[in-house]
């Protein structure tokens, strides 16, 4: 039985307000009724909506419905109210002809389910792109006339100004005009949008959508011309991405401003100074901020901005990282978590020592509990407990696969099946992007060729085509997993940078690492630059570091003997020193016991004791006897 899904649009409120809607809808209704016999059919409305894409709402719900056929027939009022973008129509148009719905538009006075209707289809439908194409570049040339006159093009209206009926363009707010002068005050004082807009926000001083400050926001307000009478248009193109220079309009001396022209030039040589990016200029930094960008807070999960802490008595001055949320004056969401050089930095140096130091070492004979001791060497760990399991296993892995597989250090970057995947990736890159050529090719020349190709010729072409392109992508997402487990699992290579500094220092051969004196030795911006070579990522919480990151994924969790029974973290992960002393001089004392009895004595789940219990007898600690609930632990006995 035939049904009929009818669409109807306007793309403006006008045309709305003039009836259109419903004379599309007594047209189409009239037509289905009486000149293809169809009763049954449901009306599709969008309204206020432009066909120059296809989000629309009720055009996404037809065709989701056409898709689980549902209609027979799509009519409209004109072509163009469906859509006015050709490629959009071409999809839209494959979708119908997979599903065996016929297209009509009854203002053309054709369907599709004649040749002549489909070919009269794809012609009227290129003449309705190029009529919005030619109405898009005329109303883009009229405002850039408008532009280079000053006149207001629309855009929201800048903090400081309100919009005048009179002028056509924004005029001075008296009271949103001291709030911008305060802002450019502020920063000459401070230098630090950070800080005015803390400031702001201390002040309870609201933006123009009369929301809270933030850096960002008060740079905006700081870089602006307007606020100097510079009106600029034509910056940026419909993605927000910057034009070049040469193609905006910049127009002088347009309207009265706010500042004056020396304090924004002022203001905007600091902002230039300061700023941290990677152009021609950058921050010349009175005092380099060792750990800057690494700490994350281990309470909220951001970022820990860096200052400078108070003064010591040899007139030495540490950096001290405070969590980003303190910054804000939403004491319910903001977090008190810092941390100084003086506690982190002799972890964190050591460590890294001790790691590096471990490279060296570490060979196939050695236990997770021998590199566990090597890496917590030194009085900077005397609080930590133990580090978690998963990332000693993923250090053992690194190291020994390293030392058993010497091929894989062999290639610049320390491995060559890396390089032979990426060799293949790009190969499958370079496949992909012909075989998308040909697909785009082959559309075309169907759409478009003079020589006439059957339907059946296109679809199997365009089957074979995205056959391939179905594989490539198979192979691509598998290479990628290799090529991220390998990276993960061997490499390395991030050390080779550290370890030669820490040679030619001659540090790597001493038992403790005194960062203050390696401080007077190298300076902060070499330790800097040190650490960032080897760690990603550091986790601190109450003064302490909780985990480190490295370069090559490895993470290392670390359980402190006074939190142990404090943070929420599985205790079982933890298995080195916490359990063994216990659990083994018990079985010492009693000769055997049962998993229950073990339970009640670490006060874990038994889920947890298992997995210590393991553990041990991977060790050859302990060794189980018998079975089901006869099951009994014993001290491994030694061979003489």
């Amino acid at each position: 039985m035939n049904r009929a899904a009818l669409y109807i649009r306007v793309s403006t409120s006008h045309q709305v307000d003039k009836d259109s809607l419903p004379f599309q809808r007594k047209e189409l209704s009239n037509y289905a009724k009486y000149v293809l016999g169809i009763d049954n059919f449901e009306i599709f409305e969008d309204a206020g909506y432009s066909a120059k894409n296809t989000d629309r709402p009720k055009y996404q719900e037809m065709m989701s419905r056409i898709k689980n056929r549902e209609f027979t027939h799509l009519l409209v009022w004109k072509i163009d109210r469906i859509s006015r973008n050709l490629r959009d129509f071409s999809e839209m148009y494959d979708d119908l002809r997979d599903y065996g719905v016929t297209f009509v538009s009854k203002n053309e006075q054709f369907d599709t389910s004649s040749a002549m209707g489909e070919a009269m289809l794809k012609i009227i439908l290129v003449f309705a792109e190029l009529e919005r194409k030619i109405t898009a570049e005329r109303v883009y040339s009229i405002m850039l006339s408008r532009a280079q006159k000053g006149q207001w093009n629309g855009a929201t209206t800048p903090l400081g100004y309100k919009w005048s009926d009179e002028v056509k363009f924004p005029v001075i707010d008296e009271k949103e005009s001291k709030t911008v002068k305060y802002i450019y005050d502020l920063y000459e004082d401070v230098a630090s949008t950070s800080k005015v807009a803390f400031q702001l926000n201390s002040e309870n001083v609201k933006t123009k959508r009369d929301g809270t400050w933030s850096a960002k926001t008060v740079g905006d307000v700081l870089r602006n011309p307007f606020y100097i009478g510079t009106y600029r248009y034509n910056m940026k193109n419909n993605k927000r991405r910057w034009k070049d220079e040469k193609d905006w309009i910049v127009v002088e001396d347009n309207h009265p401003g706010i500042i004056q022209k020396e304090q924004f030039e002022k203001v905007n040589k600091i902002l230039a100074d300061n700023y941290r990016g990677n152009r021609s200029y950058q921050r010349a930094n009175e005092h380099t901020h060792i750990c800057s960008r690494l700490l994350f807070c281990g309470k909220c999960g951001n970022i820990l901005n860096a200052g400078l802490d108070s003064t010591r008595k040899d007139g030495y001055r540490p950096s001290r990282y405070t969590c980003s949320t303190n910054q804000k004056t939403d004491n319910i969401n903001s977090c008190s978590n810092f941390i100084s050089d003086i506690t982190i930095l002799p972890f964190v140096l050591n460590y890294i020592a001790n790691f590096i130091n471990l490279q060296g070492k570490i060979t196939q004979r050695h236990s997770l509990r021998d590199i566990e001791r090597i890496l917590l060497r030194g009085n900077a760990f005397v609080d930590v407990d133990c580090v978690d399991r998963k990332g000693l296993e993923q250090t053992y892995t690194t190291f020994v696969l390293g030392f058993e597989n010497n091929e894989l250090f062999e290639s610049d970057n320390g491995n060559s099946n890396v390089v032979s995947i990426n060799f293949e990736l790009d190969s499958l890159q370079k496949e992909k992007i012909k075989f998308e050529k040909a697909l785009q090719r082959l559309e075309d020349l169907f759409l478009f060729s003079e020589e006439a190709m059957s339907q059946k010729d296109f679809l199997f072409k365009k089957r074979d085509i995205i056959n391939n392109l179905d594989r490539i992508n198979a192979d691509l997402s598998e290479l990628h997993r290799k090529n991220m487990n390998m990276k993960s699992m061997v490499d390395v290579s991030f050390l080779n940078n550290a370890k030669h500094f820490l040679i030619a220092q001659e540090l790597s051969n001493k038992r403790y690492i005194d960062y203050r004196e390696l401080v007077d030795i190298v300076g902060n911006d070499l330790i800097k630059d040190f650490i960032q070579t080897v760690v990603d990522k550091i986790v601190v919480l109450d003064k302490k570091v909780v985990s480190i990151t490295f370069k090559n994924g490895i993470t290392h969790n670390f359980l402190y003997k006074d939190l142990s029974e404090q943070k929420n973290i599985p205790r079982e992960k933890f298995l080195y020193k916490s359990f063994e002393p216990i659990v083994l001089e018990y079985l010492q004392k009693h000769k055997s016991a049962s998993r229950k009895e073990l339970e009640l004595l670490v006060g874990m789940s038994r889920s947890a004791v298992t997995s210590i219990l393991d553990e041990f007898i991977d060790k050859d600690l302990i060794e189980k006897r018998g079975n089901s609930v006869a099951t009994r632990y014993f001290i491994k006995q030694k061979d003489h």
